[in-house]
């Protein structure tokens, strides 16, 4: 009956192993040898005594707790309001959500830089309202990076915490209300309780991905001076010849911080079991009143709305309908025109960069999500070295995108397989950065199919590739399809990645705006950026409605 499953579980190690295990190795090989093949530890020698390191893991620090405390504070109070409550416009926070989960961070960033720079509205205005020539706000500062972070993270947090919320069990509040206790008092001392393990979970997963975030650092950071630990990865692969040894050091150190936190997040969720209100029986959470309150809270969604998704789209259209970017103003409009959508639709450039982008994520999608059914479908059936293929193939959540993308640049410039600044070279990359989520959807969809399903087919004379083939596969194509939306959305979004890994013909469309953005380019990067947002949300909305028909829906990891 397991006849096929050994030699799957083998090949599956193989791959895997090949795939995950080289990239460490060599990262650690950079860090610790020298030149001559000696052990030494001069490479993290330089890095902790380099002038202004204290200050780079500092403000490393710095940045992320305070996007994750940002974002934890106004996603699950959106969460709440749109999940628990009476409060209107509802529909704003999900669509925010969407457009969110197809907009690379690189376009917001941009947006922002435009709406906080000084020539954009908030300086412009302050300038003319009190006549005070310095800045009112500076986007170059840490403070600015933290604010711009959290509202990249917002969304995330809007759809994880949501999710609990859903399934709270309405018997414990109504009980408190029963006992005379008031909305206020149930929210603070049930509601929030119980929601704060998973907050808690949250706010760590986003600490550890700002910690490892490169956009926002590269593009605020750099030009303000404001070293981060991500950055001085980057900045150090850009000087000639590129200093590996010393990248590959800071690299090992922040990956030891990364791994230590998500060990301290898989605690925080192993523990949330301690909290579970949902059984077998069926229910729907109550929802609070908020009488007259309920037009406040709609006030929240709506200003949730306008951060995220209004004013930054309102930025990105004003740029792309000028030749040079300035704050709006009556004499502006007579400078209106659309020579920048005709430029970025005249360029073949741009047509190369779609290209590169759809077929990079369909191609990593893809594999992805076929390697994830196989290693999940052996964990739930229990095969030979199951255990090891899922910890192998769970790995590359400890690997940054930047870190992850100097290991894979030094493997394939020491081993003679050409396709170092190819597209290839950037699938590669994402097959193990993507991994561990493709493993995730499959898993949540194989736990629901019973095994007699295999083992009758095999009764019959089917072979157990065939059940695989013909059963389950196909039982678990919702699920796989379902994880193939995310992955290749996730794969059109990321910049860390291919902006080290990319050649000059190999270049993404995350990695162009960021070039474009980089020159000064920005109404050519928003005409850009608001075609690309718009043609990717129109299709996640397609798919999404095809998806909630047979109840599987796309979610942020």
């Amino acid at each position: 009956m397991n006849t096929g499953r050994p030699f799957l579980a083998l090949l599956l190690l193989g791959v895997l192993a090949a795939l995950v295990l080289p990239p460490l190795l060599f990262l650690a090989r950079a860090s610790l040898f020298s030149a001559d093949g000696a052990l030494s530890l001069a490479a993290f020698r330089a890095v902790l005594d380099q002038p202004g390191f204290g200050q780079s893991v500092a403000n490393s620090f710095a940045f992320a707790a305070g996007a994750a405390l940002l974002a934890v504070s106004a996603g699950a109070l959106v969460a709440w309001l749109v999940e628990r409550t009476n409060a209107p416009f509802k529909p704003l926070a999900h669509l925010t959500t969407i457009v969110a989960l197809t907009t690379p961070s690189i376009i917001n960033v941009g947006a922002w830089l435009m709406l906080l720079g000084r020539a954009g509205p908030v300086n412009a205005w302050y300038r003319q309202l009190t006549g005070i020539r310095a800045p009112l706000v500076n986007p170059y500062s840490l403070g600015a990076m933290i604010f711009v972070e959290s509202l990249i993270w917002a969304p995330m947090v809007f759809l994880l915490v949501g999710a609990t919320l859903r399934q709270f069990n309405p018997e414990l509040e109504e009980a408190a209300r029963m006992s005379g206790a008031s909305s206020l008092a149930i929210l603070r001392r049930v509601t929030l309780k119980l929601a704060l393990p998973s907050m808690l979970a949250t706010a760590m997963l986003v600490f550890v991905r700002a910690l490892e975030a490169f956009e926002v650092p590269a593009l605020l950071g750099i030009p303000g001076h404001v070293r981060m630990m991500t950055t001085d990865i980057y900045q150090t692969l850009q000087t000639i010849p590129p200093d590996f040894s010393f990248a590959s050091a800071i690299s090992v150190l922040l990956l030891g911080v990364v791994v230590v936190l998500l060990w301290i997040y898989a605690r925080l969720t192993r523990s949330a079991e301690q909290f579970t209100t949902v059984t077998g029986k069926n229910f729907r959470p109550a929802q609070f009143d908020l009488g007259a309150w309920r037009w406040l809270g709609g006030g929240v969604i709506l200003l949730h709305f306008t951060l995220l998704l209004a004013l930054p789209a309102a930025a990105l259209l004003w740029a792309s309908l000028l030749p040079f970017y300035q704050v709006f103003s009556l004499a502006a409009l007579s400078r209106l025109t659309l020579a920048n959508y005709a430029h970025v639709l005249d360029s073949s450039r741009t047509y190369q960069l779609i290209g590169n982008t759809l077929l990079i994520a369909f191609i990593s999608a893809t594999l992805v999500m076929l390697t994830g059914s196989l290693i999940a479908w052996l964990k739930v059936r229990r095969a030979s070295w199951s255990g090891l293929i899922d910890t192998l193939a769970t790995l590359p959540l400890v690997f940054p995108g930047i870190i992850l993308a100097v290991a894979v640049m030094q493997l394939f410039l020491a081993i003679p397989i050409g396709i170092y600044g190819t597209v290839w070279i950037i699938i590669w990359g994402f097959l193990i950065n993507a991994m561990p989520y493709g493993v995730r959807y499959a898993f949540a969809g194989m736990v629901q199919l019973h095994k007699e399903l295999e083992e009758a087919a095999i009764m019959s004379g089917a072979t157990t590739i065939t059940a695989l083939r013909r059963i389950v596969l196909p039982l678990l194509s919702p699920s796989l399809f379902a994880g193939w939306v995310f992955i290749f959305l996730l794969c059109t979004r990321v910049l860390s990645l291919p902006v080290l890994l990319a050649g000059p013909s190999s270049q993404t469309l995350a990695v162009a705006m960021f070039d474009l953005l980089g020159n000064g380019q920005a109404t050519e990067l928003s005409a850009l950026g608001l075609m690309w947002s718009l043609g990717m949300t129109l299709l996640v909305l397609a798919i999404r409605r095809t998806l909630r028909g047979q109840g599987i829906g796309i979610q942020s990891h």
